[in-house]
């Protein structure tokens, strides 16, 4: 038995409470044109916007940076009912999340709700993580209402963007790390904030297992597990054991 060896941790996965406020948001390229559109409020050329991106990309914080200046409430498409719609506009302000989740959608429902925003002038903002052509909407009046929607679409991030969302997943988190550390992630992970959440949190678990800082050795033998890097990429992994 290896007296010295350090005690392994246990790693709760604990749920994370991301800070979703206005000056937590990020801009870059990828998102300007969203962003200046959620900051035009209330000059919207439009009741209704579409707010389009990838998941992880930011929709539901600038949707929830939207709300908390409406004052709008916040619901899912799966919320949506027929006997709920002149409740949900009651508030004069209403953000609908994830409309590309089809089998939560209730077409009906959501034409006659943005019908009745539109006549009683409540802003309506949408998310989605397709553009309205994918949808596969079957109701043929609320396809041509969201097409005729403006709206603004969420781009992949460009490299100084991804590498100020990856420090910002850290301290999020409370983690201090090398800049080597972030520039190991940006380098190798896809242009993805979503894949930026994943490998963030798996080094989270991995280091608090461990009961050791990250470093970059860690980062990429944690990269190698999740197979978006080769064995022999700069450092062995096993390098991360002696971290």
């Amino acid at each position: 038995m290896r007296e010295n060896a350090p005690p392994k941790q246990l790693a709760f996965d604990l749920p994370l409470d991301p800070r979703f406020g206005r000056e937590d948001f990020l801009v870059g390229p990828a998102n300007e044109a969203a962003y200046g559109l959620i900051e035009s409020w209330p000059d919207w050329p439009d009741t209704v916007l579409v707010l389009t991106g990838p998941p992880g990309s930011g929709k539901s914080h600038l949707a929830s940076i939207w709300a908390t200046r409406a004052h709008a409430w916040t619901v899912s498409a799966a919320e949506i009912a027929g006997s709920d719609v002149t409740h949900l506009i009651s508030n004069g302000a209403l953000v609908i999340e994830d409309i590309d989740r089809a089998g939560n959608r209730d077409e009906a429902a959501l034409f006659h709700l943005l019908n009745l925003a539109r006549e009683r002038r409540c802003p309506v903002l949408l998310t989605s993580a397709q553009g309205v052509d994918a949808l596969g909407l079957a109701t043929p009046d609320l396809r041509s209402r969201l097409r005729l929607a403006p709206g603004a679409a969420i781009l992949p991030p460009d490299d100084a963007l991804l590498r100020a969302v990856i420090v910002k997943l850290f301290v999020d988190r409370q983690l201090v790390v090398d800049l080597s550390v972030v520039e190991a992630l940006a380098l190798r992970i896809d242009r993805s904030l979503a894949r930026a959440r994943e490998v963030v949190a798996e080094l989270d678990r991995d280091a608090l297992g461990r009961g050791r800082r990250i470093t970059r050795p860690l980062a990429l033998a944690v990269l190698q597990r999740l197979g978006l890097t080769e064995p022999d990429d700069e450092e062995a992994p096993d390098d991360a054991a002696r971290n």
